[in-house]
């Protein structure tokens, strides 16, 4: 039996890039983090697990490590994998599914891993149970994940499933749209302070950030938008535990917000995607949304943050015919924010420069395989002397 108080090494993914603001996330729910290229490693019991799918906004999965074993070839594989306990971790009547990442010279493809892997467990299962439970490449049920280089084997449970980005609230997409870890990591990027500053979002598309930008100032926890994880489907779920969790979350959001958050787009399809996808995560009361162009964006009063994820060229547009576009953004700085941060996020270092301001930091995030940079501008009130022009 998986003992739900034990203590285990757990792995939150994400996407290279994120895995600082992962660990100041972690950090701040008061774990030990080790920062990785593309996760952070903490470690604790099965209530730990719930909570980080539910309070953690930048990471994929949170991965519970069970064991750690030598398997040379598939062979070895399926022997390592058939010592472990599965029947009390599993149930014989549920759905299994297997995911890996592999890099061993007797497997060419993962999904010969994966399907090695399960059979392996289901055999287990079927001769204690006397059952074999479903199995497919859909997550909906109890989620195991290998870790296997050379002859090293990291058995995990994923204990999400489908992976944390999919909050639930975007049901229209838009096009290109920021993945909602990625726009989450950005709103942490600006250091936004919903209790002293506002957050604009000009050419919003489906509003990601906007959506990402109010959960926070709420501090509403991103995975109470889901109702099923994978951890759900295991024998030892304690249910009365993940229900006090969730009840204790829901009472540390706050009901409103002290700033102002707007998002604006000059397309009509945008702007509605942008408003339902917020009603379905529960923030439309939270976000203005208007139809304007993003040089005739409101500004509201007072010091705030204002991000842009403008095209660059890589699927939505040629480069050359871009660099108005940001030349435009540079003078809407200038002339729209004085006593603002400004950010631009691309992934066109070439088409940045025609911003004509000098960013103050470049934070590098991947928007898939693409690298990008988040630009910080600040926007000073007046003109900036040094002491000796002063």
């Amino acid at each position: 039996m998986l003992n739900p108080a034990d203590q285990h090494t757990i792995l939150v993914t994400c996407p290279k890039g994120l895995p600082p603001f992962l660990r100041a996330e972690l950090e701040g729910l008061g774990l030990p983090a080790q920062e990785l290229t593309a996760g952070v490693e903490t470690r604790g019991d099965m209530l730990t697990a719930m909570r980080l799918n539910l309070c953690v906004r930048t990471g994929h999965r949170v991965l519970l490590e069970l064991a750690r074993r030598r398997a040379k070839d598939p062979d070895g594989l399926a022997a390592a994998l058939g010592q472990l306990p599965w029947e009390d971790i599993i149930p014989a009547d549920g759905h299994l599914t297997v995911d890996s990442s592999v890099v061993n010279d007797f497997v060419n493809d993962t999904r010969f891993a994966n399907q090695k892997a399960k059979d392996a467990i289901c055999d287990r299962i079927t001769m204690h149970r006397g059952r074999r439970p479903d199995s497919g490449p859909e997550p909906v049920g109890a989620c195991v994940f290998l870790h296997w280089r050379g002859d090293a084997l990291t058995v995990y449970l994923d204990t999400t499933g489908y992976p944390l980005p999919r909050r639930g609230y975007r049901k229209m997409p838009h096009k290109a749209p920021l993945q909602e870890t990625l726009a989450a990591g950005i709103v942490l990027a600006t250091r936004f302070d919903a209790a002293s500053e506002h957050f604009l979002s000009p050419m919003c598309g489906s509003g990601t950030l906007a959506i990402e930008a109010a959960l926070l100032g709420l501090a509403r926890a991103p995975g109470l938008l889901r109702s099923d994880f994978a951890f759900r489907h295991l024998i030892d779920f304690d249910a009365e535990a993940y229900e006090t969790l969730r009840r204790e979350l829901n009472s540390q959001a706050r009901k409103t917000l002290p700033c102002r958050i707007l998002a604006s787009d000059n397309d009509p399809a945008a702007v509605e995607a942008a408003r339902q996808n917020a009603r379905t995560a529960g923030v439309e009361a939270h976000i203005k949304f208007s139809l304007a162009d993003f040089r005739e964006t409101e500004v509201p009063e007072g010091p705030g943050v204002c991000v842009l994820n403008p095209e660059y060229g890589e699927r939505l547009g040629e480069s050359p015919e871009l660099e108005p576009l940001y030349a435009a953004i540079g003078d809407f700085f200038k002339k729209r924010l004085p006593g603002w941060r400004g950010y631009v996020f691309t992934g066109n270092a070439a088409l940045a420069k025609h911003v004509g301001l000098r960013p103050r930091r470049r934070i590098p995030l991947f928007n898939a395989k693409i690298e990008c940079r988040l630009l910080e501008y600040e926007m000073y009130q007046g003109t900036r002397r040094s002491p000796r022009e002063s």
